[in-house]
């Protein structure tokens, strides 16, 4: 609290203890942001609600779909607004993508195919180590982390998702793969510290900033750095963690029409990449187009062959912060807020069907079965799905 406080410059700043000393105060401001855990968004925003709070709410909305139904209801009862941060509607990127599809130059859309590599340290910190690693006390992989990507493909298909199928685990950040001799603790003598990757120790050097999960942050002493890494999991080997998140999956969807869409998510890659396939041409863009070709996105007509580029120009963090999305949303919170709610390119109703598409995922995965949409407690489908 006395960081931001000092961040605001504001001497008259306001500062709670908790959210319910927060919330025993009268309605303060116009939006509430919400940025807890996962499993501990609902009941805030709930109570956000019933002060009189419209909401910008961190995904994923709830843990449970059939609650974000319930939270749904709630504010349509109330007459408020909430805004979820599936930021990546905001990315320059995507945005310039959407319209090109809109534009209709790829003919009508048969197929889309889109792909997330986590980054291995990333998967080790966040879903081995970190606060995401137990689904139990968390949510899944496609909830927590991907559902960014299943908004998008929700976003793209502009129609009802039917049916989910997806396959895979946890592969690789398993007890059996520690190598020989590995402590339970990095800094207690492992004998591959100098070949290991996910080794802790880069926390004190190519990794720093990722103690920002600690008290004071990347400015900690190394020596206060070492202590947390003694007693805290991140300072635990990745291979004896108690983690039990995917560390990949692959996912298959139909939607409405006859339209079909594949989403991979790895840990072993690192940047987002899609391809769309139109019966006039063919989309590609992401991270490897970048690295590769240069452009961001890349379109290839099959009639005459003909090839246009796409480079974006991102104000600030580029592909490592949410490919420019970040301050997207940012830029677009007051205009999104007078919208009608139906009418919100993130609102609760545009963004509960990446959800349901996660949901029925990690039934399908768990279950090696088919899952529809429909069959799922809570399911909702928008009035329509002209939305963003």
């Amino acid at each position: 609290m006395e960081e931001l406080r000092k961040i605001s410059g504001n001497p008259d700043f306001l500062g709670f203890s908790s959210d319910k000393e927060l919330f025993k105060q009268p309605k303060l401001a116009d939006v509430c942001i919400i940025g807890t855990q996962d499993a501990y968004h609902l009941e805030p925003a709930e109570q956000a609600l019933d002060i009189g709070y419209d909401i910008l709410l961190e995904k994923p909305i709830s843990t449970d779909l059939h609650r974000i139904r319930r939270l749904l209801d709630k504010s349509e009862r109330l007459g408020r607004k909430i805004m979820v941060c599936h930021v990546l509607r905001y990315s320059p990127f995507y945005v310039e993508l959407k319209k090109i599809v809109d534009s209709g130059v790829l003919g009508e859309i048969v197929s889309i195919d889109a792909r997330e590599g986590v980054d291995p340290w990333h998967q080790a910190h966040s879903y081995v180590r970190g606060s995401w690693a137990n689904t139990a006390e968390s949510t899944p992989m496609l909830i927590a982390k991907s559902c960014h990507d299943t908004d998008i493909l929700s976003w793209l298909a502009n129609r009802p998702c039917i049916s989910a199928a997806s396959f895979g685990g946890l592969h690789h950040f398993r007890k059996e793969n520690a190598p020989e001799g590995a402590p339970e603790f990095c800094l207690e003598g492992c004998p591959v510290a100098d070949t290991c990757h996910y080794n802790a120790a880069h926390y004190f050097g190519k990794h720093r900033f990722w103690t920002f999960v600690k008290d004071g942050g990347p400015k900690s002493s190394d020596e206060d750095i070492r202590q947390w890494l003694s007693q805290s999991n991140y300072g635990r080997c990745v291979y004896r963690c108690d983690n039990d998140a995917v560390d990949h999956q692959v996912l298959a969807l139909e939607f409405a029409q006859g339209l079909t869409a594949t989403f991979t998510m790895t840990a072993f890659d690192i940047g987002r990449q899609i391809t769309i396939n139109g019966t006039k041409g063919v989309l590609r863009g992401g991270a490897f187009e970048k690295d590769e070709c240069g452009a961001d996105l890349i379109v290839k007509l099959h009639h005459t062959g003909e090839r246009f580029e796409r480079k974006i120009t991102y104000q600030s963090g580029g592909y490592e912060s949410h490919m420019g999305a970040d301050s997207g949303l940012v830029e677009a919170l007051d205009g999104e807020f007078k919208k009608d709610p139906l009418e919100m390119r993130t609102g609760i109703h545009a963004s509960i069907e990446a959800h349901t598409i996660g949901f029925a995922a990690e039934q399908a995965r768990l279950s090696g079965q088919v899952v529809r949409l429909d069959s799922l407690p809570g399911y909702y489908q928008p009035p329509a799905m002209q939305l963003g």
